[in-house]
Parts: structure tokens; C-alpha cells; sequence
């Protein structure tokens, strides 16, 4: 029996083959490119919100966006395995997760080197960050397409100001303080002198209301999404990491794009960044009276010991190593 084929006939063949790969059908016959993104943000994280808003409409025309929180997809930190895997598309990863690949990614994660949001863009956006860029995509699969600015790290404690005053890291012995567990943020915690505690960001808050740590470091901005402020006292501001994450695509997908939609997903990917960046740059400069008014106390220490300290560590440590010659000497003259 001859069968007409018809664009009607065919149309319908690519919905049906659509539903059975879950990409869904264009009506005019061509499947729109799957882009999953996992995160262990809240839907109201401004990382989130940014690539909700801005990057998914700018993108819809010929791809389908489909953001998963809280880490329920994949567990935090299995991420960029699973883009390697081909079973995920895009993700916010960190220079932390990615030194555990790469060591030399622990120069983006070592205190006091990014000075502000601006210099981050600067940095991700000058030569020296090609050879950073190309072995993530050509060793991984993942193409680093831009920096979202996070904010200024600072300690929150469960100990009230009166229990415990930090002005230097000294002050931190002993302290349980939560960390993400990979050896670049174990690190860090060493560095400004806590007793860093790995932990799965998802169980912090019960981790805070149980006692079970003694504090955790993020921007302002997080303390109050994630309603640590409920189980925690005091903030200080150290200001030990001028905090980032990187929005990841897998390099197969990206690479299987024409050139026209390769540019809208690098315009659209560099268009959050900078919405996430001027809304969570708002915030920080809000939020020191909005924690104030929730009762939690919040003062500065002595940064120079804890810049001087931090610094002093890394520069001493294995991490140093591996970075390469030359590099921060660029990062720090790219701040001035």
C-alpha cells in the first residue's frame, strides 16, 4: 500500500516522536532543543529567578527550558557528572565543584581574591579564563557560558554576640561551622579558623535549629531566602569570599545548535547573569537592617587579620600549586 506523505503526515510524526523523547514539537516540524537545568536553590533564589525570567524567554522560541530546585534531581555537587553523562542539560555550578575536577579552579575559590561583582565579570570575561574554559568543555563537556555574582560571604552563628564574639580567626576555634563538602570549601573554613563541617545545603536549617552545627557562611541574601535568621543569632562580616557560580551547558547540546541559537543562548545566559547580579547587589545593601530588625545582631570583625590569615594560608598550601604561574598576578591587576 503507497502512503501519501504529507507535511500534515510528517508534523504530526515529529509530535509523535516528541512525546517519546520529551522534546516538544515546533509547529512548524522541528523539536525544540531540551535545556533541564538542576539546582539546589530555592525557586526564589535570585539564580533562579534570574534564569526564569530573563534567560528562559529570551531562549523560548527554539528551546524548552526546564529548571528542577532544591536539589531534587540530582543531589548537589553531581551535577556537572550528570551533563558529562549526557542525562542533563544545564546547571549553576561553582569553581568549588569544578576545582574537584580541575585543582587549578581553587584560585576562584580562595579568600579575598575576587575583590567585587565587577571585577568577577572582568575576570570570567578576560583571555586569562580560556584555558580555565576550554578544559572544563574539553575534558568534561560542559561549556562555561557566564558568571553570576552571588554576593559577599559572611559567618552566621547560632551563639548570640554575648556567648561569642569573633573579631579574628582565632575567635572561630572549635566553632562547627557548615561547609559544602569539597576539599576547596573544607579549606576555606580551615582558613578563617572553624572547625568546617560538611553538609548537603538542603539539611542546613534543621543543622541550625538542632545545634547539630554551630553556624554556616553565605551572602546576606541567602541567610534570608533560606530563613536562617530563625535559627541563628549573630553576622559576621567577614566578607571572606566575594562569592560566584558559573551557568553550565552540557557542550554536546550547545555544540548540536545553529550558530543564531548559540548566540541567543550565550546573550540570554549573559542577560541573567546581570539581572541576578544587580538584584542580589540590592539586596546585600538592604538586608543588613532587615536581619537587625529579625533580632540578629550584626557587626564587622577585623578583616585585615582574616585577610591576612586567609591569604597567608592558601599562598602556603597545596591549592597554590597547582594554580597557574601568572594567573593571580592577572586576577589581582585586573581589580585595580
Amino acid at each position: 500500500m503507497k502512503v501519501n506523505f504529507t507535511r500534515r503526515i510528517a508534523v504530526a510524526a515529529l509530535m509523535a516522536a516528541s512525546v517519546s523523547t520529551g522534546m516538544p514539537a515546533l509547529a512548524d516540524g522541528h523539536s525544540k532543543v531540551q535545556l533541564r537545568m538542576a539546582t539546589s536553590g530555592t525557586e526564589t533564589d535570585q539564580r533562579s529567578v534570574a534564569m526564569a525570567n530573563v534567560f528562559a524567554p529570551l531562549v523560548g522560541t527554539f528551546a524548552s527550558f526546564e529548571p528542577s530546585y532544591n536539589s531534587t534531581i540530582f543531589a548537589q555537587g553531581t551535577e556537572l557528572d550528570a551533563i558529562s553523562r549526557g542525562n542533563l542539560e544545564m546547571s549553576i555550578t561553582s569553581a568549588q565543584e569544578l576545582a574537584q575536577f580541575f585543582p587549578e579552579f581553587s584560585i576562584f575559590t580562595a579568600g579575598y581574591v575576587h575583590q567585587d561583582a565587577d571585577h568577577q565579570v572582568a575576570v570570567f570575561n578576560d583571555p586569562l579564563m580560556d584555558p580555565f574554559k576550554a578544559k572544563v568543555e574539553d575534558e568534561l563537556g560542559v561549556k562555561l557560558l557566564s558568571v553570576m555574582y552571588l554576593g559577599r560571604r559572611q559567618v552566621n552563628l547560632r551563639q548570640t554576640k554575648d556567648e561569642l564574639t569573633v573579631n579574628k580567626p582565632s575567635d572561630l576555634a572549635g566553632v562547627n561551622l557548615r561547609m559544602p563538602g569539597t576539599d576547596a570549601w573544607q579549606f576555606l573554613g580551615k582558613a578563617l579558623g572553624a572547625a568546617p563541617t560538611p553538609m548537603a545545603f538542603s539539611e542546613v536549617y534543621t543543622a541550625l535549629s538542632t545545634g547539630a552545627v554551630d553556624g554556616q557562611d553565605n551572602p546576606l541574601p541567602t541567610v534570608v531566602d533560606k530563613k536562617f535568621y530563625e535559627v541563628t543569632n549573630q553576622i559576621v562580616l567577614t566578607s571572606h569570599l566575594v562569592d560566584l557560580n558559573y551557568i553550565a551547558i552540557s557542550a554536546k547540546t550547545f555544540n548540536s545548535m545553529t550558530a543564531e541559537q548559540q548566540a541567543a543562548v550565550q546573550a540570554a545566559a549573559d542577560a541573567a547573569a546581570a539581572s541576578g547580579r544587580k538584584i542580589q547587589l540590592e539586596l546585600e545593601g538592604s538586608l543588613v537592617a532587615f536581619l537587625e530588625e529579625q533580632g540578629m545582631e550584626v557587626y564587622e570583625p577585623d578583616t585585615a587579620a582574616f585577610r591576612n590569615q586567609v591569604q597567608s594560608m592558601y599562598l602556603d598550601s597545596e591549592f597554590a600549586a597547582t594554580w597557574p604561574a601568572g594567573v593571580l598576578e592577572k586576577v589581582n591587576a585586573l581589580g585595580k
